[in-house]
């Protein structure tokens, strides 16, 4: 890890954007011992700061301002030429606030990155930009890179350091939230690694390990992690008002379900892939959207999640249908592996569409009986179409459509010397080859 340091010994930041993340930021970081010049084009923010003043209400922050005022850590001005041409490392923290047609408004974030570049151009001294305001996927590559090289007129990434780092701080606890993260993630560039490295000498006090994860990814995080918490509040106000038509306490049941670490607080669930099926997820989603209309609960998040499923089986259709092939095989027809359950599978759903198309269908799937008296899972549209081995199937088809992991699946598929189209809905990892055409459902 690197020693980030300017030539008189110092290691100084510039945080451009005084509003609620750059304030905390800024704080947080004199309060760690670092040298750090806020800017904001508003004066009124910048007088209360320059006099050890919080603009904002945030628990902890007066004193943590009032702090670095008092030692001289904390500086303050209107010029982001100063600020930056001043430090040896630049957080970007502007809004970027919704547009009437509800897509994000990038003109402060261009903005930023254009006056940067322009300090950058005659600056000698490796700099580092690092964004933290809340952007898009793609932003960083389509917005702020280009503005940076143009207006510097230097190679983002080897001139100068480029980064992207989205906070996770909660209006009233961001303090804490600085302190005591749930993650800290970190957008690499290309091949950047210096950037990186002076980003984890700013965290190297706090006891989370970061994610170092490529730019993109980290763009799509912070909405990630939004999205969900919002998803999670409207869940519970909807059993809410379902509990409450029958008088039960909604607490007492969300607390229980939140007591469940091994299912419900974890990462089951939380890996993209194929539609949910089986003999519960179905039947109880659509068992509790009835008991909403029968007492007259609208249910629109429950409603929605069974409407995204069958979105999840069309996409799946439609990888299908556009490889253009007749013959096609299916890795696993049980909703999900290691079991013999075949009720409500959506890879059933697929066979059955494609049957119904006139498609040649072979299946492996060990778990699926062949003759009447073998299981409870014998279907008589799907048992002559099972096949006894992976390579049968492989060989039998033009397209392999992945439902479920087995042993071996990978090494077979890559050591087929026939054109496949390989569709992965279970994500496999593989080899890739020539003969072999990849497509992963979300991936």
């Amino acid at each position: 890890m690197i020693d980030f340091k300017s030539n008189d010994g110092t290691f100084s930041i510039s945080v451009v954007g005084a509003g609620y993340v750059g304030c905390v930021s800024a704080a947080c970081l004199c309060n760690d011992g670092y040298n750090v010049v806020a800017m904001d084009v508003s004066a009124t923010t910048i007088e209360r700061l320059a006099n050890g003043k919080s603009p904002i209400i945030e628990p902890g922050l007066d004193e943590l301002i009032a702090a670095g005022h008092e030692k001289g850590t904390l500086k303050a001005t209107t010029d982001i030429e100063e600020a930056v041409r001043s430090t040896n490392m630049t957080f970007c923290c502007v809004g970027t606030p919704s547009l009437p047609n509800g897509t994000l408004n990038t003109g402060y974030v261009k903005q930023v990155s254009e006056d940067i570049g322009r300090v950058l151009r005659d600056k000698d001294e490796f700099h580092i930009v690092v964004m933290r305001s809340t952007i898009l996927p793609g932003t960083m590559e389509e917005v702020v890179l280009p503005a940076l090289a143009e207006t510097s007129g230097k190679v983002p990434g080897v001139d100068f350091g480029v980064a992207y780092y989205p906070e996770f701080l909660r209006e009233s606890t961001a303090i804490d939230d600085y302190y005591s993260p749930g993650a800290i993630v970190f957008g690499q560039y290309g091949d950047d690694t210096r950037s990186i490295d002076a980003l984890k000498s700013l965290v190297a006090h706090i006891p989370v390990v970061p994610h170092v994860i490529p730019m993109r990814s980290g763009e799509i995080v912070k909405y990630a992690n939004n999205c969900w918490h919002a998803v999670k509040i409207s869940f519970a106000n909807e059993i809410g008002n379902l509990c409450k038509s029958k008088d039960i306490d909604s607490h007492d049941v969300l607390e229980v379900l939140c007591a469940d670490t091994r299912l419900n607080i974890s990462k089951a669930y939380m890996k993209p892939g194929f539609a949910f099926g089986g003999s519960c997820l179905p039947k109880d989603l659509r068992a509790l959207t009835g008991f909403g209309r029968l007492n007259n609960v609208p249910t629109p998040m429950l409603d929605a999640a069974y409407s995204a499923n069958l979105l999840q089986i069309d996409r799946a259709k439609k990888l299908v249908n556009n490889a253009g092939k007749n013959n096609v095989g299916f890795m696993g027809v049980t909703f999900k592996e290691n079991t013999d359950d075949l009720r409500e599978s959506p890879m059933v759903e697929l066979v059955e569409t494609f049957l119904g198309k006139g498609k040649q269908i072979n299946i492996y799937d060990p778990n699926v009986v062949k003759t009447e008296n073998g299981g409870r899972n014998y279907l008589p549209h799907i048992a002559p179409l099972v096949c006894d081995t992976i390579d049968d199937v492989v060989a039998r088809s033009e397209i392999v459509v992945i439902g479920n992991k087995y042993p071996g699946l990978a090494e077979s598929l890559s050591a087929s010397n026939k054109e496949l189209t390989v569709i992965d809905l279970a994500r496999v990892s593989m080899t890739s080859t020539a003969n072999l055409t990849y497509h992963g459902l979300c991936w």
